[in-house]
């Protein structure tokens, strides 16, 4: 499947912003910067070729991240 392309890291924050978390949020959970959870979205995004984060919620219910 398509979802091997990510990393767990990746994935992990896929499914947070799936989730509807907050970058600052995301942040403190993972304890990572702000910054560092917009590179991993921004480089999420490209890879998956999608570019808002209805796309990615939506690519995250379709590969099973997220419940629907």
């Amino acid at each position: 499947p398509q979802r091997e392309v990510l990393t767990p890291r990746q994935r992990e924050v896929l499914q947070l912003v799936a989730e509807g978390r907050a970058v600052k949020e995301i942040a403190t959970t993972l304890n990572v910067s702000v910054k560092t959870v917009e590179y991993h979205k921004a480089q999420i995004m490209e890879q998956l070729n999608l570019h808002t984060t209805a796309e990615l919620t939506k690519y995250a219910i379709a590969h099973g991240l997220i419940p629907p």
